[in-house]
């Protein structure tokens, strides 16, 4: 297990409200919007620690499976009471699963993390986070397509500056997300709009109708910048649809939570 305690810094939660659009001044005890813990508990290391791919090499909590990319596959989340900005926080986390499989790409592993964080000693929100380790070749296979037509659909048009500041935000030096180079040497068409991103813009479009108390999601197919995307909403049910009707992402949500 592995504990991190942050502050929660008030600045830093006005970054994040920035980088999804929107200037607030933030005092501290006021609630952030989800996903907002994205941006805290940071493990800073040295550069000679992150692997090829700009991820932190394996070792210790996560294993070295020896297959060298990494994708967040997907996550749920349950929130016990707000998450508030300037309010001192432990996050402890823990490897709850370890499942190898072969698929079209070749070998995989799929790792999910419990994360638990808590403020003033009270439960604030669990984190199961799924994420997929695979051998070096280029995604393969028809990605799903969207099936229906949505109640809701907005625009949704990240930019380069979009992708820099949410990797800066959460201290994440993933190369897929800034280098244009890598991304085409490695056999990608364009750099990856993160997936965290797409279901934080997913959980704030959920959380318009209340406040959250449980959000699912899973990355389906990956949404390359530039691409033409929606962030689509049916009852309770979200996806972000991309170029050519392609399913990027799906996404639940139960509303009525701590507010």
């Amino acid at each position: 297990m592995v504990t991190i305690h942050d502050k929660i810094d008030v600045a830093r939660a006005e970054a994040f409200w920035s980088t999804l659009g929107e200037e607030r001044d933030v005092a501290s005890g006021d609630v952030l919007p989800p996903f907002a813990h994205l941006a805290f508990f940071w493990t800073p290391m040295a550069e000679e620690g992150l692997g090829p791919d700009g991820h932190p090499k394996l070792g210790g909590l996560v294993p070295d499976f020896g297959l060298p990319l990494r994708m967040w596959a997907g996550g749920r989340l349950t929130w016990h009471a707000p998450f508030r900005a300037g309010i001192a926080a432990e996050r402890t986390t823990r490897l709850t699963n370890v499942t190898r499989k072969e698929g079209r790409s070749g070998k995989l592993a799929f790792v999910t993390l419990r994360h638990e964080i808590r403020q003033r000693g009270q439960a604030v929100l669990s984190e199961d986070q799924d994420i997929v380790y695979r051998e070096a070749t280029a995604l393969s296979g028809e990605p799903p397509v969207v099936e229906e037509n949505p109640d809701e659909r907005r625009a949704l048009k990240p930019t380069e500056i979009t992708l820099f500041r949410y990797s800066a935000l959460t201290f994440n030096a993933h190369r897929i997300h800034y280098d244009a180079g890598y991304c085409a040497n490695e056999g990608y068409p364009g750099l990856f709009v993160h997936g965290p991103l797409l279901a934080t813009l997913l959980a704030g479009m959920a959380s318009e109708r209340g406040p959250l108390q449980k959000f699912e999601f899973r990355a389906t197919s990956p949404l390359y910048l530039g691409d033409v995307a929606w962030l689509c909403r049916t009852g309770d049910r979200y996806w972000v649809e991309g170029s050519r009707r392609r399913l990027c992402m799906t996404a639940t949500a139960v509303v009525g939570g701590a507010g």
